[in-house]
């Protein structure tokens, strides 16, 4: 089969590879335009488009999916296929373009979340599994009818980046068994069922720790949310982001401490804070304005110590 690859970021990687070591023919990639970025805002090319150059591969990059020229420069390509591994929503009249349709990986079990950040959500609400999806596109965002899914585990401490890692290496081979399916005419979809749920784009607001959440609930957040946005809490009036934690291993209270209270500072282990339910130990961190840094370099450079707090602290929290 020809076909047209389209995606962007580093997860799109070795779905692209895989598809150009295979059996099939890539004939066109279409990804982002370059962006201005970094130190004197340099034009910055898309991983996607980097790689589509080492292969030779003729690149695309519009700025408007729906014009006229685009649509035209698709369709001179004359691909069987789309296949589309993070980009963006496609409009209807380009979905349609291909005689066998377009197909898109998706890093989570559909219909479970669909959206921008399926694998960053998936850890924050504390799932313990997950997986990836190929699915043929239509006209609402992650609805289209299953081909093939593959689960995997997400393990206890596992981070956002550890697990997208993992999966956009996974998610490249169930990529390329689909195509070969599609292309042998063997492959059979299905229509999602069971309850949906949503994984909406993440924004730095996300990354706020509430103290008054469990410990295993917030070392959730902070493991989804590395490496971005960031989990973040303030000590005074600064920002403090968290960049890893682990769970105590008991959930005994501490009488009369308050959520965000230092319990222990402990050299090496890192910093022990109360939270509404059990303790969380931070081992690592990243002052405002500074470089990311172990807790025990933490305490010794910012003194923090046993009865210090952690999040902003009202005056009805104060008084109490």
């Amino acid at each position: 089969m020809r076909i047209v690859f389209m995606g962007t970021p580093d997860f799109a990687l070795p779905s692209l590879q895989t598809l150009v070591d295979g059996d099939h023919e890539v004939v066109g990639v279409v990804t982002q335009p370059d962006r201005p970025g970094g130190r004197g805002l340099k034009l910055n090319r898309p991983p996607v488009k980097r790689l589509a150059e080492q292969i030779g591969v003729p690149i695309l990059q519009p700025e408007r999916l729906k014009s006229r020229s685009f649509r035209e420069e698709l369709g001179a390509w004359q691909a069987d296929l789309f296949v589309v591994v993070a980009f963006r929503i496609l409009p209807v009249s380009i979905l349609a373009i291909p005689p066998k349709g377009s197909v898109n990986l998706h890093a989570s079990l559909l219909p479970k979340y669909r959206g921008a950040a399926p694998i960053q959500w998936a850890i924050v609400n504390g799932e313990h599994e997950t997986g990836v999806t190929t699915f043929f596109l239509d006209r609402d965002v992650d609805t289209g009818s299953i081909l093939m899914q593959q689960p995997t585990p997400i393990g206890p401490d596992e981070t956002g980046g550890q697990l997208h890692d993992r999966m956009m290496k996974e998610g490249a081979v169930l990529l390329g068994a689909t195509v070969d399916a599609i292309g042998t005419g063997v492959a059979k979809s299905l229509r999602q069922e069971g309850e949906s749920t949503s994984a909406p784009k993440l924004l730095k607001a996300d990354g706020l720790l509430d103290w008054t959440q469990s410990a295993k609930t917030l070392h959730n957040r902070i493991r989804g949310l590395n490496p971005y946005p960031m989990a973040f809490t303030h000590r005074g009036d600064k920002t403090l982001r968290v960049l890893s934690s682990r769970l105590s291993g008991s959930d005994a209270e501490a009488g009369g401490r308050l959520p965000g209270e230092i319990l222990t500072v402990e050299g090496s282990q890192g910093i022990r804070v109360q939270t509404g339910h059990g303790s969380l130990l931070i081992t690592e961190l990243q002052p405002e304005g500074k470089k990311r840094m172990a807790a025990e370099a933490f305490v010794r450079g910012y003194r923090m110590a046993a009865g210090d707090r952690l999040g902003r602290v009202s005056m009805s929290q104060e008084e109490s």
